[in-house]
């Protein structure tokens, strides 16, 4: 399941017997799992830290704890940790974090979302905003409600137009259009006012 290295689990051993407290081994877990933000949480814990449900994986000299909900998104991953002349470098590769790709058995809905989690929103991110799917109708059209600076922005329209709605329909079979459900006179702090657009 997971592949943790002997360098990483000598690395782990050294930073757990300097902290001298019984039972101490280190927690994994997946942060935003299955989204484009999806990053692993590393960290030491004691027995009185643990819910109970997590997995254990023993190594030589201590316990990893696995968070019981990022099994699925951790599974396969690996754990090294490579020497250099400056220090050590601890890497942690997990190719299921951010989910997988819905296939071609996948609802609509399932494939829409994860296109809009995984490509769209975190190049909207760069201008602070993001859209959520409303809903997808039974006949292929998207509708979405754009939030943070797009929500207002006076370039909403071309984004869902020359973006988001181009995208949809080029990456996911079944889309026929794209809606907006904002009500865009209520954006607080929009990237482009809409009077400046």
């Amino acid at each position: 399941m997971i592949n943790i290295s002997e360098s990483a689990q000598t690395h782990f051993r050294k930073l757990i017997e300097r902290e001298a407290l019984p039972g101490l081994g280190v927690r994994l877990s997946a942060v935003n799992p299955g989204t484009a933000r999806a990053d692993v949480r590393l960290e030491f814990a004691e027995p009185a830290d643990l819910q109970g449900d997590e997995w254990a994986v023993d190594c030589a000299g201590f316990t990893l704890w696995l968070d019981s909900g990022s099994v699925s998104y951790l599974d396969g991953a690996e754990i090294d940790y490579e020497t250099r002349d400056t220090g050590g470098q601890l890497q942690i590769r997990a190719p299921k974090i951010k989910g997988v790709v819905p296939g071609d058995s996948a609802s609509l809905v399932e494939r829409v979302q994860w296109l809009v989690e995984n490509e769209i929103n975190p190049q909207l991110a760069q201008h602070r905003g993001h859209v959520s799917v409303q809903e997808v109708t039974s006949d292929g059209v998207v509708v979405l409600r754009f939030g943070g600076g797009c929500h207002g922005c006076g370039m909403a329209d071309v984004t869902l137009k020359q973006g988001i709605e181009k995208t949809l329909l080029e990456k996911v079979p079944g889309v026929i259009a794209v809606r907006d459900a904002t009500d865009h006179d209520t954006g607080a702090a929009p990237y482009i006012p809409r009077d400046a657009a």
